[in-house]
């Protein structure tokens, strides 16, 4: 299995003009978020807890991101819950909301992220490996940390891979 730094620096080596990742601050939540809305629904009472593909999803997401490191692992896992949450309360409303709500939210993130991504230059690195679905979210919440100036150590090992954060100019043919 890739560990932390491995699955960082190969999201992050997509990722390091600051405009790309301002717009993952936005875009990714939304995504996260509209993907948690509209799985809520079928959803099953299983002991009188509700159980929907949401749920199944954040709980292999958590497991995931747990494995990687535990500290990060704990916070993702609470995000992943404020997400099933946020998608349960909206899946709970008028199937015109839920649906609306949630497909807005998905095509406004995804919007956001291509715009990020004419910065770079760069495709999304989820193109030629999935795995970046599930990166995303963690790699927002480590430059969360970064920006606040935690995790050095972290940032250090990310930026000895693939370099620092730099504004990216693109040349264009006249």
């Amino acid at each position: 299995m890739k560990s932390l730094v491995d699955h960082l620096s190969q999201y992050a080596a997509y990722h390091r003009d600051p405009r790309n990742i301002a717009s993952h601050f936005i875009g990714i939540p939304l995504i996260v978020v509209a993907v948690a809305v509209l799985l809520s629904r079928p959803e099953w009472s299983l002991g009188g807890l509700w159980i929907s593909p949401a749920v199944a999803i954040a709980l292999a997401s958590a497991w995931f991101y747990l494995r990687l490191e535990v500290k990060l692992g704990v916070l993702m896992t609470v995000l992943m819950g404020l997400s099933v949450w946020a998608g349960h309360v909206l899946a709970q409303q008028s199937t015109m909301v839920w649906l609306s709500s949630g497909l807005a939210m998905f095509v406004i993130g995804w919007v956001i992220q291509f715009v990020g991504h004419h910065y770079e230059g760069r495709k999304p690195a989820f193109v030629d490996d999935v795995s970046g679905l599930i990166v995303g979210p963690l790699f927002v919440v480590v430059e969360l940390a970064f920006m606040l100036g935690m995790r050095q150590e972290l940032k250090h090992s990310i930026e000895q891979r693939c370099g620092p954060v730099t504004l990216r100019t693109h040349k264009t043919a006249h």
